[in-house]
């Protein structure tokens, strides 16, 4: 996606080799209209599956799963990192380490919201070591439901989780690719590099 690629250089930061801020329109403010335009790309890539719930993980990934989730007309679920007072019981949960943190948090989804007729398209905002989607694949497997497809706005192609889910044989659609934070530089994939 051009659109999202030229947002990235304007607003984006490298903060390291590994580290890419995108707070202007992705992971604090948001940009509806850019998550708008996100979601019908993930849409028009899934084209070919047919979906009835989305889930994501909060917060990053909510704004692109709800546009998704209203274009479709389906719910969007989104798993919790943190245990709530209200949502006590019946959870599937998984875990998920987080290199950028340094820890492992348990993340959780109630389970009277997905069933096994489910087909779930799992959207979130990145994709670097694959900790996070692998946890949400987990979470819709336990309760037997299919993954239709993975929907990523920004991979870190230079970091191992997307060969990781593509070879466990689920479509994976990155939106973005990153090929090198290096020297605070943001590369992206070429065309080429991907084919």
């Amino acid at each position: 996606m051009e659109k999202l690629q030229q947002k990235i250089i304007d607003e984006g930061i490298a903060l390291s080799d590994t580290v890419l801020k995108v707070d202007n329109f992705l992971n604090h403010q948001i940009d509806p209209t850019l998550m708008y335009e996100v979601a019908q790309e993930f849409i028009k890539r899934f084209e070919n599956k047919t979906i009835t719930k989305i889930v994501t993980l909060e917060s990053s990934g909510i704004a692109p799963a709800v546009m998704a989730g209203l274009i479709l007309n389906v719910p969007v679920i989104f798993a919790r990192k943190k245990k709530s007072l209200t949502l006590t019981d019946g959870l599937i949960t998984s875990k998920v380490y987080s290199f950028t943190k340094q820890e492992t948090n348990e993340i959780s989804i109630a389970e009277k919201f997905l069933s096994t007729d489910d087909q779930i398209l799992i959207v979130d905002d990145f994709l670097a070591n694959g900790q996070a989607t692998l946890a949400l694949i987990d979470i819709v497997e336990k309760v037997n439901a299919k993954v239709a497809g993975i929907g990523i706005v920004i991979e870190k192609a230079f970091q191992d989780g997307g060969k990781m889910i593509h070879d466990k044989g689920y479509q994976l659609e990155s939106l973005a690719r990153i090929k090198s934070l290096k020297n605070k530089t943001i590369e992206f994939v070429s065309e080429e590099e991907f084919a």
